[in-house]
């Protein structure tokens, strides 16, 4: 059984999407200034890295003492952003934060991809739970989701590589996760007749 504590459903929204949106905002602040730490001048962009990952970690820590809960999803994302975001001031090269992407995406795209090569559907492993539905239609949604996560990695590849950094940032921040809760939003309208209801539970036993 999972030991989840109940919280505000609002603020946990707050503390999932609240540093993204802070890292947004210190960005457009502080974009077009230079920093001399150390001797070394870096830019608004590395110093709006840095100060991202200390806000990720405490919102993380946050939500744990609430819900005693945190996703391997969230605990991957959050090794990456602190990964990155390490290199990214110690190379002091903005590049790397951007690939961080790109990274995230392909790597949730491989690991259901070899899930489907396994012929399963290692969301159903994760969302069972929640999302009731029937062995099937865990496995479209699968795929439907690998060649998303697909796309969203070859796009954030191209558009760090050929537009401004802040396009990039508005996109990384907005761009990305709207379209990846529009496209969830659209295959979950389009999968109802896989959701099993109270009555197909009951057939079943």
């Amino acid at each position: 059984m999972s030991n989840a504590r109940p919280v505000n459903p609002i603020l946990k929204q707050v503390l999932e999407l609240g540093p993204p949106i802070a890292f947004f905002v210190i960005y457009m602040r502080i974009r077009d200034e230079t920093y001399t730490i150390g001797g070394t001048e870096y830019s608004g962009f590395i110093v709006a890295t840095v100060a991202f990952v200390p806000i990720l970690l405490v919102a993380m820590g946050v939500l744990w003492a609430l819900t005693r809960e945190i996703s391997r999803m969230q605990v991957f994302t959050a090794f990456m952003v602190i990964f990155f975001g390490a290199l990214t001031a110690w190379f002091n090269d903005e590049r790397f934060f951007k690939m961080k992407t790109t990274l995230v995406y392909g790597f949730f795209a491989v690991i259901l991809g070899i899930g489907l090569l396994r012929g399963k559907s290692y969301l159903q492993y994760v969302l069972a739970d929640v999302l009731p539905m029937r062995e099937e239609g865990w496995m479209i949604l699968t795929k439907r989701l690998t060649l998303a996560f697909t796309a969203l990695a070859v796009a954030n590849e191209i558009i760090w590589r050929t537009m401004s950094t802040d396009l990039w940032v508005k996109i990384e921040t907005f761009g990305f996760p709207i379209a990846l809760f529009v496209f969830l939003w659209l295959q979950f309208a389009a999968l109802q007749s896989y959701l099993e209801t109270e009555e197909d539970s009951d057939t079943s036993t």
